[in-house]
């Protein structure tokens, strides 16, 4: 398929007011392709700043030069994550409460589900959802969505495609959750792993796996530290073989790039402010999809995953390039 232009930012503008206006998002198929219209980002729309967070919370209770950096990460946009750890009707009301309250700000909202059945092959964020109750955990926590928030797909599914069992039929849940988030209006990037794992071809030949009939494109780097200028020259390779699909890159911790490590590694950095991007290249983001200051698991010296730990969210904001 040849690469889709996308629209200029005025045009965007019209299109994202006119998308408020009727409170739906479009969706068109090309009769020829067979895929989901690219459409637009939301670039017309501000992300939205979830008062909620961890690092609000360390950031309220803090002073001093402690408050000044950790205002660094609480005051910039980040994504809610769902997951396994309530259960679906519990985490329906979640997601209506944090995408609700960013669509009555006019604000755009950002999810990262993470469910999928054999998530992680059962390391340091194992866990997910029975393989039985997938499909009806995606339905449930979709029907909670308000407004048009964009939804990173499940981080390291596709990348760790095959590697352990109980992963059941993990293509066809990614397709699945990908046709029941649109459906509701999310705007949804399948996670394809980063630049340092599989190489462009193999990652576009798994993306191609789950296809693009309703999701509008991939996400790179989640939770990983590659540099923004790595990943994107990697992602423009895995567009060209996805039909020009665009992409959004996690840009939260990879400010002063990988040492290696992926497991609460020192010395890192908070990346570049999330913030859409409107020129010749298919990237339609930088966001913070990792939230900064949460554990990657317990290792170097860290807590439990997704746990709140002040050295470390003080390190990557005191060594921040901004």
């Amino acid at each position: 398929m040849p690469r889709v232009r996308r629209r200029t930012r005025t045009a965007a503008l019209a299109a994202a007011l006119a998308l408020m206006t009727a409170g739906t998002v479009a969706v068109s198929q090309s009769a020829a392709a067979g895929v989901t219209s690219l459409g637009v980002a939301p670039a017309a729309s501000d992300l939205y700043v979830d008062p909620t967070t961890q690092a609000y919370a360390a950031w309220e209770a803090a002073s001093g030069t402690d408050k000044d950096l950790l205002a660094k990460i609480a005051l910039t946009p980040q994504a809610y994550w769902v997951g396994d750890w309530a259960d679906a009707d519990e985490t329906r009301e979640q997601v209506a409460d944090y995408t609700g309250r960013a669509a009555t700000a006019g604000q755009t909202g950002m999810l990262t589900v993470y469910a999928i059945p054999g998530r992680d092959c059962g390391n340091h964020s194992g866990g997910g959802v029975p393989e039985s109750e997938y499909a009806r955990w995606v339905d449930t926590v979709a029907s909670g969505i308000q407004g048009n928030p964009m939804v990173v797909l499940e981080p390291d599914a596709l990348a760790q495609l095959g590697d352990c069992d109980g992963q059941g039929d993990r293509v066809g849940y990614l397709r699945y959750a990908a046709a029941s988030l649109t459906d509701a209006g999310a705007r949804v990037y399948i996670d394809a792993g980063h630049s340092a794992w599989l190489s462009p071809g193999e990652a576009a030949r798994r993306l191609q796996l789950v296809g693009f009939t309703d999701a509008v494109g991939f996400a790179l780097n989640t939770s990983n530290y590659q540099t923004t200028a790595d990943t994107q020259a990697y992602a423009e390779q895995v567009s060209s073989q996805v039909g020009g699909r665009p992409y959004v890159i996690d840009t939260s911790r990879n400010g002063n790039g990988s040492n290696g490590e992926w497991c609460n590694p020192r010395g890192r950095a908070l990346g570049e402010q999330p913030r859409f991007v409107d020129d010749a290249t298919a990237l339609d983001a930088l966001l913070w999809v990792k939230l900064p200051g949460e554990s990657d698991g317990a290792c170097n010296g860290g807590p439990a995953a997704g746990q709140w730990w002040q050295e470390i969210a003080l390190e990557l904001a005191a060594n921040a390039h901004w």
